[in-house]
Parts: structure tokens; C-alpha cells; sequence
């Protein structure tokens, strides 16, 4: 088990395995899903879709109520720990996450027939449609704040991309409050997605 559980790769790939088996038991014995149509498809990319937002929301999430708040307590000649190696690995799961929640998302809403357009359209849908096409909504300027707005502030804050002292001050600032914007914006948006099923 210590072989498994010391190697993050060797944990990740046990923890795919378990689910395999756990979902060949539930669909064998008849507890799941045993058609592989459209409702299958839309199972594993709400699946995927929804790993995805907890590993996108669990670093932004992180990065507010955890790393900020640290920042300031860390001693000078300990901080290049963080933004020379912490912070650059996590944004890359951060962003990369938001992605694939991004189009997992769209192709769950599609194989379901949420539509974005047509969820926001006042009178053409009410209940768990009008839900989750706000949440939708909210999740897509998410993520846009993550690629074209945090993202490329980060990039000069961390001396990534090399300016002048001034510059990357005024980026750390503003992808910090970009960064509170959607820790802000997350709170109403997981009220949708969950209020999908149970508020309509």
C-alpha cells in the first residue's frame, strides 16, 4: 500500500482503477447505467466535468483563503519557495482545469440539452434549465478571468515573463482581485449547478 500511496501517479492510477471496478459492479448488477447510449456519454462527462470543477474551485479556493493570506507572514528569503515553485505548478493545474471544466461542461450541457442561449432566454425555460444556464454563464467569465486576465498578470507577478518592478506590482494586484472576483462569483455559481437538481 506504502508502494501506492508515496507515488501521486501510482495513487491517481489506483484511485481510476477503483472507480473502473466500482462502476463494472454497479452496472453488472444492475445498479447503474448498463446502456452505453447518450445517457452514458453524459454520465462520464459529468463525471469528468465535475472532477474537473473540484480540482478548478479546490486551487482557486486555495489560493484565496490559504496562499494570500500566508504571503505576508512568510519571511523574505523564504518566499521564492512559493512563487518560484508552489505557485507556478499550481496555476498550471489551476488553469488547465478551468479548461477542461470549461469543455467538459459544454458537452455535458450539450449531450443534456442544456443549452446556454436558450437557458438564458427570459420565458423559454425555467426551473433546473434557467439554473444551470446562469451557473453556465457565470462559470464561462470564470473562466475567462482565469486564461485572459490572472493567468497573464501571474505570468509578470511570479517574473515569469520579465517588466519592470512597477509592472509587476500592478499585475500582482490585479490578478489578485481578479482571483477574489471568482472566488466571489464561485459562490453563486455552485448555488446554480447545485440548485439544478434541487430548486427546480
Amino acid at each position: 500500500m506504502a508502494t501506492i500511496l508515496t507515488s501521486l501517479r501510482n495513487t491517481v492510477i489506483a484511485g481510476v482503477v477503483l472507480a473502473v471496478v466500482l462502476f463494472i459492479v454497479l452496472t453488472q448488477s444492475g445498479l447503474a447505467i448498463t446502456s452505453y447510449g447518450k445517457d452514458f456519454w453524459a454520465y462520464i462527462f459529468r463525471y469528468l466535468h465535475e472532477g474537473s470543477g473540484v480540482m478548478w474551485i479546490g486551487l482557486l479556493w486555495y489560493f484565496n483563503f490559504v496562499q494570500i493570506p500566508s504571503m505576508p507572514k512568510i519571511p523574505d528569503e523564504q518566499k521564492p519557495a512559493i512563487s518560484k515553485v508552489i505557485a507556478p505548478a499550481a496555476l498550471f493545474w489551476f488553469r488547465w482545469a478551468a479548461m477542461s471544466t470549461l469543455i467538459t461542461g459544454l458537452i455535458t450541457a450539450h449531450l443534456n440539452g442544456d443549452y446556454l442561449v436558450d437557458a438564458l432566454l427570459l420565458g423559454t425555460q425555467t426551473g433546473g434549465h434557467a439554473l444551470i444556464g446562469v451557473g453556465m454563464w457565470i462559470a464561462i467569465i470564470m473562466w475567462f478571468n482565469v486564461w485572459f486576465v490572472i493567468w497573464p498578470n501571474q505570468k509578470k507577478a511570479l517574473g515569469i515573463v520579465t517588466v519592470e518592478p512597477d509592472v509587476k506590482a500592478k499585475a500582482a494586484r490585479t490578478a489578485m482581485l481578479f482571483s477574489r472576483t471568482n472566488t466571489m462569483l464561485s459562490v453563486p455559481m455552485l448555488l446554480c449547478m447545485a440548485g439544478q437538481s434541487h430548486l427546480a
